[in-house]
């Protein structure tokens, strides 16, 4: 295989990786939530509190995982995370009780974000060079977008076969079949994209500029200079802002299915359209970023989103408003993930030194995605004690006032990197 080849095989293996590893943690309860309350017996709360263990867990490996991808090579612990990870989906399969499960999202909150976060986004960076970064990750969020799509579309078409047409004849055993299918679907995804990391990413050995960089200077020293660099803090809230926006996508099933009365499967297709704007939103932003540069993208996002959370939190849904619906998700979906796609690249545009982009990732990340620890318990606390409809529009109030933070911080990154 010539070198082009090889080089763009890495990309397609970063980019089913960086999906595949999240799918299991994330996926099956974003798309399928009715679905996994039911068959698990629990509540909003208590899914939420079990994903508020996996955000407990990670920001100490986002931490300790930034300094692990300065020094060691990619392949090696992207493999390791990815086959850990597809070993956990094979427990989740056997469907645990509540406790099992907030073991198995504290084990997921070390295999995903350990070995895998920060090696998965200094292998992008690298990848683009120094001209082409909104592309590159641009390219690597379309990329797990459409990877997403083809497999929640997938999954959809299993819930459909399993589950009846009248749902007055739904079994349990259906639904937990139909369950067990869709998990072990995304388990087999997660062990696909380890062949792929093992077959095609390259190991460049310690004589790189990078990993010499990286070694040659103490860990302490790549801390103090990242944290010395003003330009990181508005990074940080920029990318708690975001991520709230990511996580509130996980509402929107089941705000189709309680708020407009939507079934089982039309709320997940509601999801999978979501999900097919993923790709399209992503590839557009990274080659608009590089044109207009990232921060001006994420600038207009942040904006879209105000528009969309405002009216969510104001609307009162009924089955006749269906069109609303859809188009605010498009809307809403298309920012998110534009701003999904190009956040990362506003490390480059900040002119943080590429030897250092692990620790840099690692600091932002350890800020940036505590969502993973409050949204979830939060956003469950909410619909479980408010009616449906009122639950819903406090969800989306919160994800609006986010959504302003994340405006603001914004505008004083683009201040303080001119």
């Amino acid at each position: 295989m010539s070198f082009a080849n090889r080089h763009w095989m890495a990309l397609v293996a970063l980019i089913i990786a960086g999906e595949a590893v999240f799918s299991l943690p994330f996926h099956v309860v974003r798309f399928f939530r009715p679905t996994v309350l039911d068959v698990f017996g629990i509540t909003n709360l208590e899914i939420g509190q079990a994903q508020g263990t996996y955000g407990v867990i990670a920001m100490a490996c986002y931490f300790l995982g930034g300094p692990l991808a300065d020094r060691f090579e990619a392949k090696y612990l992207l493999l390791t995370s990815l086959l850990a990870t597809a070993a956990g989906g094979l427990y989740f399969a056997q469907l645990p009780g509540i406790e099992g499960l907030r073991i198995l999202y504290a084990f997921w909150g070390c295999s995903t974000i350990l070995l895998f976060w920060s090696a998965l986004i200094k292998a992008t960076r690298e990848w683009g060079g120094l001209s082409q970064q909104g592309r590159a990750f641009g390219l690597l969020e379309a990329g797990r977008g459409a990877f997403a799509a083809v497999l929640v579309s997938i999954a959809v078409w299993i819930l459909s076969f399993f589950l009846p047409a009248n749902l007055d004849n739904l079994e349990a055993s259906q639904q937990r079949a139909a369950l067990q299918w869709i998990i072990y679907l995304y388990t087999a995804a997660t062990l696909f994209a380890a062949l792929l990391v093992a077959l095609f990413i390259p190991i460049h050995g310690t004589a790189t500029i990078t990993t010499r960089a990286a070694s040659e200077s103490s860990a302490i020293l790549r801390l103090k200079t990242v944290i010395a660099a003003p330009q990181v803090w508005p990074q940080l809230v920029i990318v708690v802002s975001a991520y709230v926006a990511y996580k509130g996508i996980d509402n929107y099933v089941l705000y189709a299915v309680k708020g407009y009365q939507l079934s089982e499967v039309e709320g997940a297709r509601v999801a999978a359209l979501s999900g097919w704007l993923r790709p399209i939103s992503a590839i557009a932003a990274g080659f608009l970023a590089d044109r207009i540069r990232p921060s001006r993208l994420v600038l207009g996002s942040f904006l879209l989103l105000i528009a969309g959370y405002g009216l969510f939190a104001i609307l009162t849904p009924s089955p006749g408003m269906y069109w609303i619906l859809i188009s605010n998700v498009v809307v809403t979906s298309a920012a998110v993930y534009a701003l999904h796609a190009v956040y990362f690249a506003l490390v480059a545009e900040s002119r943080i030194p590429l030897g250092v982009t692990g620790t840099a990732v690692g600091i932002i990340s350890v800020v940036g995605f505590t969502p993973d620890i409050f949204f979830a318990p939060a956003m469950g606390w909410l619909l479980d004690n408010h009616s449906a409809v009122q639950g819903h529009q406090l969800v989306f109030t919160g994800l609006l006032a986010f959504a302003c933070l994340g405006c603001f911080s914004t505008l004083l990154f683009i201040k303080k990197v001119p």
